[in-house]
């Protein structure tokens, strides 16, 4: 009786159950933990450089003077360098497309593609802060003189300091390429790194959108 019953249960089983086994704990048979991780990453930083946001745009709208930037109180005006944050976006852009033929070339099993990619990615994000740096050094005004320029220093100077965290990771992860460490079946680092650095790419342009040029 009882092996009748186990071939009904075998017969009642879907094709192909007999092999497969529920995830690991903690462990999403849908998403990678390491990405998933990452993107919740992504979801604090969000929340973080809205309330960056949320200060520059209360210094704006509580202030009362027709100009925007406003002039400050020894009549000195703070011009902002957009033509150079204007090539430093093309610059970042550019590097998050190195980046993602980095990550296609890597899922095809194209070493020298995977290497070329990631050199170019480092080195594009390295002139963007380099260019950066001179921005700063040029502009002509400091976090004291008012609030506008505190918020500049702030919401440019926060995602200088994401783009130097990336370019760490972009760099551990361009050693890993060259010594054999990615394949296009074990990926994960080089996957969440790229996303981390589309994230600062995406970033870049929401600050240069609102601080340059609104």
């Amino acid at each position: 009786m009882s092996a009748h019953a186990e071939s009904f249960g075998q017969a009642l089983a879907p094709v192909g159950s007999a092999n497969e086994h529920p995830p690991p704990i903690h462990h999403s048979s849908r998403i990678n933990p390491a990405v998933l991780g990452i993107i919740l990453f992504i979801g604090s930083e969000i929340m973080l450089f809205g309330s960056f946001f949320t200060v520059y745009f209360f210094d704006r709208v509580v202030n009362v003077q027709a100009s925007w930037p406003p002039v400050g109180a020894d009549g000195q005006i703070f011009e902002r360098p957009w033509f150079m944050a204007l090539i430093n976006t093309l610059i970042l852009v550019t590097s998050s497309f190195t980046m993602h033929w980095a990550t296609v070339a890597c899922k095809r099993g194209n070493r020298a593609g995977l290497c070329a990619g990631m050199v170019l990615t480092v080195l594009l994000g390295l002139t963007f802060l380099l260019t950066q740096m001179v921005e700063y050094h040029r502009i002509g005004f400091n976090t004291s003189d008012t609030a506008f320029a505190a918020t500049f220093f702030g919401l440019t100077g926060l995602h200088g300091v994401h783009v130097f965290i990336g370019l760490l990771i972009l760099l551990g992860m361009t050693v890993r390429a060259f010594r054999g460490h990615f394949s296009p079946e074990q990926h994960t680092g080089l996957e969440v790194g790229g996303i981390y650095w589309h994230f600062v790419d995406v970033m870049w342009i929401v600050v240069f959108v609102t601080v340059y040029v609104l």
